[in-house]
């Protein structure tokens, strides 16, 4: 059997790593969906209040949510708003 000497090595470990990222291997954390994390949000989604720039930062965080919460009962009283807010933050309100 050869032996592998350490730039063979070297190309073979890259390439298992290349596959990896085309493969769709995780490169960040999965957002953690808490409607609470929205809090900063509620006078703006309530109201005509602006939002507030730690409002809109946590509307891009909870971004990939955001379908899972309109499409809930119990905040059927805020989408119409959550949409206005997100919109006013710069997001593209997904199609749900």
């Amino acid at each position: 059997m050869k032996r592998l000497s350490i730039s063979s090595l070297c190309v073979l470990v890259a390439a298992a790593v290349t596959m990896a990222l085309l493969t769709g291997a995780p490169v960040a954390d999965a957002v953690d969906c808490n409607p609470s994390e929205l809090s900063p949000c509620l006078p703006a989604i309530t109201s005509s209040t602006p939002p507030t720039s730690s409002c809109c930062q946590k509307m891009v965080e909870q971004t990939p949510c955001l379908c899972g919460y309109f499409k809930n009962p119990e905040f059927k009283p805020y989408v119409t708003g959550g949409k206005r807010v997100a919109a006013a933050c710069g997001l593209t309100v997904p199609e749900c």
